[in-house]
């Protein structure tokens, strides 16, 4: 369905009931569908809602605002126009540091933040090239062929999930495409990410080749002390393909934690 936030149209899938209810942001280059199987394998006591990002999956794709503020506000939009109440944040890595930028943010009803994979609140510094072989990763199949295989995953994706994140890559809207390695990466959320206040875990990947573990204890474990790692062995950077049920089970065990899920239960 298509939900008005922020000036645009975000296409948001949204299931379940319960609550906390879990909102899941994907990666750049994903959509919604990222987390099929994530949602999937999760028990039916929980509303699950997962919007496409701007300028990706079925959202509209308008021609400026794709920094971290503008999605942070797309998602809060999304929140706020479904009622969540009480909800969990879920972010993969560009949209683990826009869930970082809106937990910062304390909205009502946040209970708890979980990162997978995410990328860190400091600027992502990389050489020239490199960066110049980012914007053009998702341009041609042979280019999402040559990320998913030298970059994206340690563990083959089954014929269906690397047809999904071909269509995916290449659906995404140019300037969605470029905004990320050109400045959305860039940006510095150190300051805003000290004020997030809610339990929060981390679900790395032991092969993760884009944000390695070691990256992850240096540049966002200092700036968010509180929050746990997790590691999925064996996994690359795209844990919610590679190793559905693995991520599906550290976050079901990390919301059971939480004191309102506790007390919803006795």
């Amino acid at each position: 369905m298509k939900i008005a936030s922020n000036g645009i149209h975000i296409n948001v899938t949204d299931q379940g009931s319960g609550t906390p209810a879990i909102v899941f942001l994907h990666y750049w280059g994903g959509s919604s569908r990222t987390w099929s199987d994530v949602i999937a394998a999760f028990p039916p006591v929980y509303r699950m809602v997962a919007p496409d990002h701007r300028g990706w999956g079925d959202s509209d794709a308008p021609a400026r605002g794709y920094a971290l503020a503008d999605f942070a506000d797309d998602a809060q939009g999304v929140i706020d126009t479904l009622k969540l109440g009480q909800f969990v944040l879920v972010g993969h890595s560009m949209g683990g540091k826009i869930a970082q930028l809106l937990a910062s943010r304390r909205p009502k009803g946040l209970v708890g933040l979980v990162m997978v994979a995410p990328s860190p609140p400091v600027p992502l510094l990389l050489p020239a090239e490199v960066r110049a072989e980012m914007r053009n990763a998702y341009t041609s199949r042979a280019s999402v062929e040559a990320s998913i295989d030298h970059m994206l995953t340690a563990r083959p994706l089954s014929p269906a999930h690397r047809e999904q994140v071909i269509e995916d890559s290449l659906r995404g809207d140019p300037q969605a495409k470029t905004a990320w390695p050109t400045y959305t990466s860039l940006e510095d959320i150190t300051r805003q990410v000290a004020a997030i206040n809610v339990p929060a875990i981390v679900i790395a990947g032991e092969l993760d080749r884009v944000d390695s573990i070691e990256t992850l204890r240096t540049q966002l474990i200092p700036h968010i002390p509180h929050a746990r790692m997790h590691v999925v062995p064996s996994s690359g950077h795209l844990s919610p393909l590679e190793a559905p049920r693995e991520v599906a089970g550290l976050i079901q065990e990390f919301v059971e934690s939480l004191s309102v899920v506790k007390s919803r239960m006795t």
